[in-house]
């Protein structure tokens, strides 16, 4: 029985109206389903800009529950296409606490799985500590209808840790809703080498766990960032088998052949070589 996998990856520019951004994210997944996509991935805060500039109260008024109006009208776009989507979101749990979160909808519009962005930056333009409580529902990968698949966030993808438990837990692919740019003010070396280095490190975890890696990211200008996009798809190998441009919106469909899990496994078997034993000081913060 075949293995391929049709995934989707929506990449777009977000404005100020919420209601526009969500109806053109949910056009991007219709496109998708349309050219054969099982399972679409959204961007970070797809709905909004990226508000994390500045800190600013008021801000929190744009927190919504799970579930609650955007999650059940994707539910319901979900069931419409026939596509498992995931659907990253600016979550209210209760007053004074919010999350940066990402559901998973099977394509029956029923919701399979929620996930709290565990790493939160504290950088400039990038003040996500102010908005959003770290994680509480750990790392854990969702059977879904399309394979068993691992979703993370942004700042999640910098660590190795996050991926390798997904992996251990049984995920095939692993996706990172993104949002993450250009800063004014660097030299054009400088964002190149920050653009790379984003690449190569997701790239590493598709290698070092022999899974696929999906990122969506958006583009566009916001504030003092400039989104570089570059939405992709890396296979076991960590071979980019599809990558949008930096500055372009674009919907990806990536067919991707779960097969090739167990050909890599067997030829790099680095999963089976972990010293599980010798490992304790990982959980020390800094060894020395």
């Amino acid at each position: 029985m075949s293995r391929v996998r049709r995934i989707g990856l929506v990449q777009q520019a977000v404005g100020d109206d919420l209601e526009r951004n969500l109806a053109r994210a949910e056009d991007a997944v219709r496109e998708a389903a349309a050219r054969g996509a099982q399972l679409v991935c959204l961007q970070e805060l797809f709905r909004t800009k990226y508000f994390c500039q500045v800190e600013d109260a008021a801000l929190f008024d744009l927190a919504e529950p799970i579930p609650g109006p955007t999650s059940e009208r994707l539910a319901k776009l979900a069931a419409d296409c026939g596509v498992v989507l995931i659907v990253p979101l600016f979550e209210r749990r209760a007053a004074g606490v919010y999350h940066n979160s990402a559901i998973v909808i099977e394509r029956d519009g029923t919701q399979l799985g929620h996930y709290r962005k565990m790493h939160i930056p504290d950088d400039p333009l990038f003040y996500e500590k102010f908005y959003f409580t770290p994680g509480d529902l750990g790392f854990h990968a969702l059977d879904t209808s399309v394979g068993r698949i691992g979703v993370l966030i942004c700042w999640d993808q910098w660590f190795p840790e996050a991926a390798r438990l997904m992996a251990l837990d049984g995920a095939e692919l692993l996706f990172y809703p993104t949002a993450i740019g250009y800063l004014d003010g660097e030299t054009d070396q400088e964002n190149a080498a920050m653009r790379e280095s984003w690449i190569t490190a997701q790239r590493g975890h598709a290698i070092a766990n022999g899974v696929f890696v999906c990122a969506a990211n958006r583009i566009g200008r916001e504030g003092a960032l400039r989104f570089w996009g570059s939405s992709f798809v890396a296979d076991p190998r960590g071979q980019l088998i599809a990558q949008a441009d930096d500055a372009s919106e674009a919907v990806l469909v990536v067919e991707c052949d779960l097969a090739r899990i167990e050909t890599q496994r067997r030829g790099w078997p680095f999963l089976r070589d972990r010293r599980i034993d010798a490992y304790g000081d990982l959980l020390t913060r800094f060894r020395r």
